[in-house]
């Protein structure tokens, strides 16, 4: 399986990477030009968040840094693509391990996760999410981040990404509640149409989907996490920064 474009420890050279791994030893890395590195945690060269952004799709031989705006077309309208400074308060805050914080930086007063409970489709879920954090955020716009597996649809394909978390590459979009509703269908959690991570202008919250998680990361206010909870379609479960956030009865990819 490739990972994310990003650049070998070893020969320093940028590209694909691959998974390898052997029944019962640790996840290995290979890059293109067969160096071997041991995965810490999570696919990616490095331990934690990075600001750097990367300008193609995997292989991309461009590995600059990136940080001017650039507007794209969707809707009749422009829309501004997410620079590095966009995503400065995030990039390198989070934490190794299988706490929330591994998704979501450790800032926020409350931590929860989230996923469709038995017997609720993705798109009712995840418009009762959207609808919660609507009601209690004030007017503003929200940017939205889209994970670029190689297999989910990123919205704007020729946009360049950003490497957030382990090198993940995403395009983030300046756009709003209703844009996170309708752009896409089909993430790596199910067949809904919810960015695999996403916040307001304010960063009052945060949502945060990890590549190979099965469950939905939220880091906001006591409040805004009460209030999530209480609603039964959104099925949030309150966790402390230092849990292991897998939900009950759910598994890691």
């Amino acid at each position: 399986m490739a990972v994310p474009v990003t650049t070998c420890p070893h020969c320093g050279r940028p590209g694909a990477v691959f998974v390898h791994r052997e029944v019962g030893e640790p996840t290995d890395l290979v890059c293109p030009e067969g160096h071997r590195c041991r995965a810490v945690g999570r696919p990616g060269w490095a331990p934690c968040a990075s600001s750097a952004a990367q300008p193609g799709r995997y292989g991309a031989d461009d590995t600059s840094t990136w940080t001017e705006p650039m507007d794209v077309d969707k809707d009749g309208r422009s829309w501004r693509i997410g620079t590095p400074d966009d995503v400065a308060w995030l990039a390198g805050q989070t934490t190794q391990g299988f706490s929330v914080t591994t998704a979501i930086p450790p800032v926020f007063d409350a931590y929860a996760t989230f996923h469709p409970p038995e017997g609720v489709g993705f798109d009712a879920h995840e418009r009762a999410v959207v609808d919660e954090l609507l009601a209690c955020t004030p007017d503003q716009p929200w940017w939205l981040g889209y994970l670029d597996t190689g297999a989910h649809d990123v919205v704007f394909p020729h946009a360049p990404r950003i490497s957030l978390y382990w090198d993940y590459p995403y395009v983030v979009v300046e756009a709003g509640p209703e844009q996170a509703l309708t752009w896409r269908t089909g993430h790596m959690r199910g067949d809904g149409p919810l960015p695999d991570l996403f916040f307001p202008a304010d960063h009052s919250w945060l949502v945060s989907a990890l590549w190979d998680d099965t469950w939905t990361d939220f880091g906001g206010s006591a409040a805004v996490v009460a209030r999530l909870r209480c609603n039964p379609l959104v099925n949030a479960r309150p966790v402390g920064p230092d849990e292991d956030a897998c939900p009950p009865g759910l598994t890691r990819g």
